[in-house]
């Protein structure tokens, strides 16, 4: 009798069944994860992945250490992700986002086990349908499991489970050096930390010291780690913080764009879909907890950098997904709803749209769509990735090893695929007053033997006039035009 004995209960299946029902889950998004990360952007890095590949291919192969060999705002610990698949499988965009989907995973399962610590396995296989779809959502930029946020979110999780079961002072200071690794690939980790210090607090003094202890051990671990690698500490603060605020930064917005962004971000994308349940699971606890807590330090987190970057969501994806897991188990244990039901209805609304990768799929067969000779006239389109790759490459064969190349602009998908490098550590513009001065330094230090500008009109429309002129002048000083290939004109350089 439907009265009697509870349709729903996964109590009722055995602990082993149930682990067995994880494990394809997780398993089932991490192959949904690879068929969206694999088959979208043209098969090629994106322009992010460009800059950090970049990077980590001059520190691995060239010996150049980040900020030595590149300028962009993440930490090494990052650069090292793609120095890595760049020594073991040269110039691709795969690795990194295989590695950032095992990553991921492992979010997942930790996920799973916050929710099966407090609310049972109902709640945990609840949790990890909400989490593992909610990050393939194009809201949240699913395609790119290789960006830092999927780092930073797995590391925060993972500690966060050991904080929720602490027991001794080994677990809680575990706790504090995960989190500190979280924070070595993104800083916008602080703000799951300062969750959990003021959490803690309830816990006792004690509780909130050994936490960020740990914390400390792990930035000073970090810290010694770069430190024996040769990496500048003062150059990680300049870098990934100090110059990353006012003017020509990567958060110089005016209010107007924060607003619009703001709004696309929160009311125009999937997120919506969790606001039911976060009210459902405010009215039950009729308290903010630790896990709301969590929820407000991450939104302030994204406000706070103000970049609202889509793939910015995943802050706070994981403490969505669990706030939405324990009202969901609550409704189904009040009412006696039918947990297949629930799961069909969950897979169904928060799946993410494959459209693109069922589109790029044919692609494997018929090869590249960008043609070079439908480039080079009006109206000048901006290359995307695909034909970026395809530039690279030519420039690479057209270039001895040691010859420097220049590509003025947003570049970096054209310069990673050349294998060779910049004259400049801004080989990606950056338009801070110390990166203009650095860059024109550089710049009449090292004259690259190649040049590249380009004709369509984002780069008038976002770089800024006197970097413009400063390659313009450069040029027709001791340049000549070669050729026009992919929209982008070509000069070398005189007497060479």
């Amino acid at each position: 009798m439907r009265g009697n004995k509870p349709i729903t209960a996964i109590t009722s299946i055995s602990p082993t069944a149930v682990s067995m029902m994880v494990v394809y889950i997780i398993i089932a998004l991490a192959l949904l994860q690879l068929f969206i990360a694999l088959l979208t952007n043209g098969f090629a890095l994106s322009a992010d992945e460009a800059m950090w590949h970049y990077i980590g291919r001059n520190w691995f192969r060239n010996g150049l250490i980040p900020y030595a060999g590149g300028v962009d705002n993440k930490s090494p610990l990052f650069f090292a992700v793609f120095g890595l698949s760049d020594k073991l499988f040269g110039v691709n965009y795969w690795f990194p986002r295989v590695l950032g989907t095992v990553c991921q995973s492992v979010g997942v399962y930790y996920i799973y086990r916050i929710a099966d610590q407090i609310a049972g396995k109902r709640a945990g296989i609840l949790a990890i349908s909400f989490y593992g779809l909610s990050v393939l959502w194009h809201g949240a930029d699913g395609r790119y499991s290789s960006y830092t946020e999927t780092y930073e979110a797995t590391f925060i999780i993972v500690s966060f489970y050991f904080f929720i079961r602490a027991q001794n002072k080994k677990s809680v200071f575990l706790s504090g050096f995960i989190a500190a690794i979280g924070l070595g690939f993104r800083l916008s980790a602080f703000f799951g930390i300062a969750a959990m210090v003021i959490a803690s607090l309830r816990k006792g003094r004690g509780f909130t010291a050994v936490f960020c202890m740990g914390v400390l051990s792990g930035i000073l671990f970090l810290a010694l780690a770069g430190g024996l690698v040769g990496i500048n500490l003062h150059d990680v603060f300049t870098y990934t913080l100090a110059d990353n605020f006012g003017a020509g930064s990567t958060t110089d917005h005016g209010f107007l764009w924060r607003l619009v962004q703001f709004y696309d971000m929160f009311f125009y994308s999937e997120v919506i879909l969790f606001y039911p349940l976060v009210l459902v699971y405010l009215f039950i606890k009729r308290k903010a907890d630790w896990l709301v807590l969590w929820l407000i330090l991450a939104f302030i987190g994204i406000n706070v950098i103000g970049n609202y970057a889509r793939v910015d969501l995943k802050d706070i994806l994981p403490a969505m997904s669990l706030i939405g897991a324990f009202a969901v188990d609550h409704i189904v244990k009040i009412y006696n709803i039918s947990m297949k039901q629930v799961m069909l209805i969950i897979w169904i609304c928060f799946s993410p749209k494959i459209i693109e990768p069922f589109l790029n799929f044919k692609r494997l067969f018929t090869g590249e769509f960008q043609k070079a000779e439908n480039f080079c006239h009006e109206p000048f389109i901006q290359p995307d990735e695909s034909a970026s790759r395809q530039l690279g490459r030519w420039v690479k064969a057209n270039t001895t090893a040691d010859e420097k190349v220049f590509v003025a602009g947003y570049g970096s998908q054209v310069q990673a695929y050349s294998e060779r490098t910049s004259p400049s550590i801004y080989f990606n513009a950056t338009q801070t007053q110390l990166a203009k001065e650095r860059f024109f330094k550089d710049m009449k230090q090292n004259k690259p033997a190649m040049v590249l500008i380009p004709l369509f009109p984002e780069y008038k429309q976002y770089i800024d006039a006197d970097l413009r002129l400063y390659v313009d002048d450069l040029v027709a000083r001791d340049y000549y035009f070669d050729r026009c290939m992919f929209n982008y004109n070509v000069y070398k350089i005189r007497n060479k």
